[in-house]
């Protein structure tokens, strides 16, 4: 039973691990080989990301996935480079708009070179992607336009924020069904289309893969306030400094303005004043923790995990549903 990939998944099956780790290696292959140019400094900066690692999340639910029809067919890796390529592209673009100066450990890529070839490089590998999608079919063309209409939509979303007399919370989770659930979802599809799976079996991993990239964004808020940085892998509060409004947070607000609580309402403020302030960000941070609303934000997690769990129902048992559920239990455990 060896770890093959994010989260501690662990698989136990040899021949399932032995294809996993072949499918990814040769994705590895496949990023570094997309990402070449006739350029020098077109390379250098389109690799920057991809050297600087990850979790490669998307390509291990594309090789899971292939494993319900022929996990050897010849589009399994190059559909999982084509998601991977359009994660990276939007972290490029992500690290601009939120002026990151770090990503995995390095130099963002508008910290090192500035904004405009961050955006391009971003752009690069957007038509990276497009070239590999076109050898793949017009059907593979067509769901990468639609997730990535969406994914689009969804940071639209966010940036505008709720209109008048939404609730901020269902604007929230809209905008992570596009720019996170799309995504994963299309990973899951590609898998299992590329491999020849039943059509049913397509369908349910797609649903399967979009419930899951939210439960795993949600997990992730509940983290940025919860854990310590051994445990999230980042400075605790990162999210919260950023005037970034979370689940956990979006749940305080509506607490605060349901109640009108006094500590709510003063925990409220703390979070609209400067949290560069070490001691200020410790104190809400705090107070965070034993608020009701970071429970509250547990619950929706586990909720989509599993609901995630449950459309794997109908699937034929096997390693590969074990490891999809295994991801579910990940999710729960990430969110306590």
């Amino acid at each position: 039973m060896t770890v093959v990939g994010p989260f501690g998944l662990s698989v136990r099956d040899q021949a399932l691990e032995a294809d996993v780790q072949a499918g990814l290696a040769a994705v590895e292959e496949g990023l570094l080989e997309a990402t070449k140019s006739g350029v020098p400094f077109i390379t250098e900066a389109a690799q920057h990301l991809v050297q600087a690692g990850g979790k490669r999340f998307r390509p291990l639910l594309v090789m899971l996935a292939a494993q319900f029809g022929d996990p050897y067919a010849p589009g399994v890796v190059p559909s999982a480079v084509v998601v991977e390529l359009t994660h990276l592209a939007t972290l490029y673009h992500d690290d601009i708009m939120d002026e990151a100066e770090v990503r995995r450990g390095v130099d963002s890529a508008n910290a090192r070179w500035g904004n405009s070839v961050a955006v391009l490089t971003g752009d690069f590998l957007f038509s990276r992607a497009s070239r590999i999608l076109a050898d793949l079919g017009p059907e593979a063309v067509r769901i990468q336009a639609e997730a990535f209409e969406r994914l689009v939509t969804g940071q639209i979303l966010e940036t505008a924020g709720p209109r008048d007399g939404r609730d901020p919370i269902e604007h929230y989770l809209d905008v992570l069904e596009g720019k996170t659930g799309s995504l994963i979802a299309v990973s899951m599809r590609y898998g299992a289309m590329m491999s020849g799976a039943d059509d049913r079996i397509v369908e349910t991993l797609t649903h399967y893969g979009e419930r899951l990239g939210i439960a795993f964004q949600l997990a992730d808020d509940v983290l940025d306030i919860a854990s310590d940085s051994h445990e999230s892998g980042k400075t605790p509060g990162t999210d919260l400094r950023e005037g970034i409004a979370t689940l956990p947070v979006l749940h305080l607000r509506a607490r605060a303005a349901a109640s009108g609580l006094p500590e709510d309402q003063e925990l409220c403020a703390m979070l609209d004043g400067d949290l560069g302030d070490d001691a200020l960000l410790g104190e809400v941070l705090r107070r965070l923790r034993a608020h009701p609303a970071l429970e509250q934000a547990r619950r929706d997690t586990i909720r989509y995990a599993e609901e995630a769990r449950a459309t794997l129902a109908p699937l034929p048992e096997c390693f590969a549903k074990q490891a999809l559920e295994q991801l579910c239990d990940a999710v729960v455990h990430r969110a306590g």
